[in-house]
């Protein structure tokens, strides 16, 4: 087995080559892939760029005829991606640790991202200390701040290099803790500070009952990890109380999760109670960072960083649509369930979000868009334990119900 560092070697060679060495002299196994494309490399690779693009769909000569580099990156990111799954696939790959600018962090990243959780990933990037979720996703990519430019080997860079080379060293040399035995089935649940109530109340119940709950915090990152989850096959049971990614997706804010939130479960057959936490608010950063077309609007600064916005009743509505027509084809392994009190810490009487007309046009919308998923509005408040414990037993009878179907089958 091997530690991969990938570099595009006509302009981050030598770089390359010192954190092989050093890789090497802490007793690493190390393949060195060039994704590089359009110059020359500066040191041999042990998978050379030809190598790589030749498993991909464009080949090297071609994206060398086009002298596209945004075409060339996504090839190259492609190629790597591919060659990463199929190693890992045959056990080869200890950890993967990549060096670059935007172009070297795109292509490095994509191939990370694609393999599962706990295999080292390791990223040195000069744009490690901005904005990186584009590059991290929903996998565990750590981001290395490189500090200076990637250029050449110095006095910074060199620190930094040896300090990336010890971080992979000791991910891949020394062993994981053994698994502890726990065989429960998973359950994922999404959370928010404002319904967090709820979901200390339904994790107990889950727990009692004999699951492992995994939750995840609704801020986008959060619903695309659970929703990558999902799809590897390692979630028994969904309970998704807080929605609130559809409403920054639908809406504008900071926190949407992508077009596809709320997708995983229904098409892989995973049973879920899905409610409607907190899509009352949109989110964004400082107040001065709301963009001027929402400025009419009813704002509560849950901190300085930290700007929520009530959504309207025309968007409750869109935002109902949203969630019905996604939980639709789910049928009987799925049901929606509707707190008619509120539908976060501050939609409550007495509280700036609380408006019974925005809840109602909610509630109508995915009520008319469901299909034959069953709908259960509950005359109470998404954080009073009485909701808590409902979804939670509700949720709890469809997984049962799921695997004895299975189980005759």
């Amino acid at each position: 087995m091997s530690v991969f560092v990938l570099a595009t070697l006509d302009t981050k060679g030598q770089e390359a080559a010192y954190l092989c060495r050093r890789l090497r002299a802490l007793e690493v196994d190390v393949r060195l892939i060039d994704t590089g494309c359009v110059g020359e490399p500066t040191v041999d690779a042990d998978v050379t760029r030809e190598e790589l693009f030749a498993s991909g769909d464009t080949s090297l000569d071609e994206l060398r005829r086009l002298a596209d580099r945004g075409k060339a990156i996504a090839a190259a990111a492609a190629a790597a991606r591919k060659r990463l799954l199929r190693e890992h696939a045959m056990a080869n790959v200890d950890g993967v640790l990549g060096i670059g600018g935007s172009a070297g962090t795109t292509i490095a990243t994509a191939a990370m991202r694609a393999l599962p959780l706990g295999v080292p990933k390791l990223m040195v990037s000069t744009l490690a200390s901005g904005q990186v979720r584009q590059y991290v996703g929903d996998k565990d990519v750590l981001m290395l701040n490189s500090v200076v430019d990637i250029l050449g080997v110095n006095r910074i860079s060199r620190v930094i290099f040896d300090e990336a080379a010890r971080a992979m060293a000791g991910m891949a040399i020394f062993p994981r803790d053994p698994e502890p035995g726990d065989h429960r089935p998973l359950v994922a649940a999404t959370m928010f500070g404002v319904t967090t109530p709820c979901i200390e109340r339904a994790r107990a119940v889950l727990v009692e009952a004999g699951f492992e709950v995994l939750v995840f915090h609704a801020t986008g990152g959060g619903g695309q990890a659970m929703e990558s989850l999902i799809e590897e096959g390692l979630i028994a049971g969904v309970l998704d109380i807080t929605t609130t990614e559809i409403a920054d997706e639908l809406i504008g804010g900071v926190l949407s999760a992508g077009p596809h939130r709320l997708s995983a479960a229904t098409r892989c057959g995973v049973p879920q109670v899905v409610s409607v936490g907190a899509t009352d608010m949109v989110n964004f950063h400082a107040r001065d960072t709301v963009p001027e077309k929402f400025s009419d609007r009813i704002f509560n600064e849950h901190n300085p960083t930290v700007t929520l916005m009530r959504t309207t009743p025309e968007e409750n509505q869109r935002i109902g649509m949203e969630i019905g027509r996604k939980i639709a084809s789910a049928g009987e392994k799925a049901a929606i369930f509707l707190p008619q009190q509120g539908v976060s810490a501050i939609d409550a009487v007495g509280q700036p979000f609380d408006d019974p007309q925005a809840r109602a046009a909610l509630f109508a919308a995915i009520e008319e868009h469901a299909g034959n998923v069953a709908c259960c509005r509950i005359d109470c408040h998404i954080n009073d334990t009485e909701f808590a414990i409902a979804v939670a037993n509700h949720l709890i009878a469809l997984i049962r119900k799921t695997s004895a179907g299975s189980s005759a089958t």
